[in-house]
């Protein structure tokens, strides 16, 4: 399976000020030298705390925040060092579904014009032809052409999200991210939407980048998973090995929370975290985790743990998994 995108040591730091005349400088680390790709027709989990860095992620990739260091490579092209007028061209191949529908649809323009303005935007077609396209892709994700004349407030939080989806597949995107798409729905509503979103793929051939903090949602979608702690990935594999065999501790205890839906099985046994997330703007030295982790040695207090491959394709940064080679990501073809 061919890389669509590739992200390689991407880091995103926020300056925080203080002291006398604000001279003394220090960052919030945000995102901290995260690696990934993501092929054609693949969905990429991106999971974690909240404030680990994962919509951070999202919106630096897309170039909505502006990038530290580090390389974003769509389409065998660097999105980062491209023109902006080039790299504008590129970006319809990516678009963004936000967490909060209603806070991202103008509550002044009724759904044809919302779902419009992409291509307005982009100069593509003229009235009549974006009057077609907007109502065969308001179709397409379950929508009726007598909604396109009504405003995002006589909507359920679910038929919004839709149009979200609907503005997003407007200019036929290779790749969508999704942020949190469902957290804020029903858990029917969440079925509904998520499965809309799998047949979409399929008929698209789409590819999704993730992110949720709801490991059943991401196992449902994705073909492999990348687990994040406080800007960095601790642990990438292939949402079958994950599940199965989870190797860092942090994984171990977000596995440990999801109920197992079944109830002639016992669930498993609660790993809690002790203490809270430390600040970004001060991370601990060594493995970031070892704050909170029950299986902490001394060496993770004093050395960051380099990525290690334990078997194909499954990736971990932990000190209890010494035997695996070290991985360091390929560098993409430049």
């Amino acid at each position: 399976m061919s890389n669509l995108l590739e992200v390689y040591k991407l880091s995103k730091y926020f300056p925080v000020r203080s002291g006398l005349f604000n001279r003394k400088k220090k960052y919030v680390y945000a995102v901290d030298d995260i690696s990934f790709s993501v092929g054609n027709r693949e969905t990429l989990g991106l999971v974690g705390e909240s404030g680990c860095g994962k919509s951070t992620a999202s919106r630096t990739i897309l170039n909505l925040l502006t990038p530290t260091s580090g390389e974003v490579w769509f389409q065998g092209k660097n999105m980062f060092e491209m023109h902006p007028r080039e790299r504008r061209k590129l970006r319809q191949g990516i678009q963004i579904i936000f967490q909060d529908p209603f806070g991202s649809l103008n509550p002044r323009l009724t759904v044809e014009r919302i779902v419009e303005e992409p291509l307005l935007t982009h100069g593509i077609g003229d009235r009549i032809s974006r009057k077609q396209e907007v109502e065969k892709t308001l179709s397409e994700v379950g929508l009726l052409p007598e909604h396109m004349k009504r405003f995002p407030h006589e909507f359920s939080g679910g038929q919004r999200q839709r149009i979200m989806l609907a503005r997003a597949l407007i200019l036929k995107p290779r790749l969508i991210i999704a942020d949190e798409p469902v957290s804020a729905l029903d858990v029917s509503v969440q079925a509904k939407m998520l499965n809309l979103m799998l047949r979409l793929q399929k008929q698209f051939e789409l590819s999704y980048i993730f992110v949720s903090h709801d490991l059943g949602v991401i196992r449902h979608v994705s073909h492999k998973v990348a687990v994040m702690y406080l800007g960095e990935i601790v642990e990438l594999a292939p949402v079958k090995s994950l599940y199965a065999t989870p190797l860092h501790p942090y994984t171990r205890s977000l596995l440990s929370s999801v109920p197992i839906p079944d109830p002639h099985k016992k669930n498993r046994k609660k790993v809690i975290l002790q203490g809270d997330v430390p600040s970004p703007r001060n991370p601990p030295p060594g493995c970031r985790f070892h704050t909170r982790c029950p299986e902490c040695m001394d060496i993770c207090t004093q050395k960051k743990p380099p990525a290690r491959q334990i078997e194909d394709g499954h990736i971990v940064s932990c000190h209890l998994h010494s035997a695996g080679e070290i991985w360091s990501p390929p560098a993409p073809d430049r």
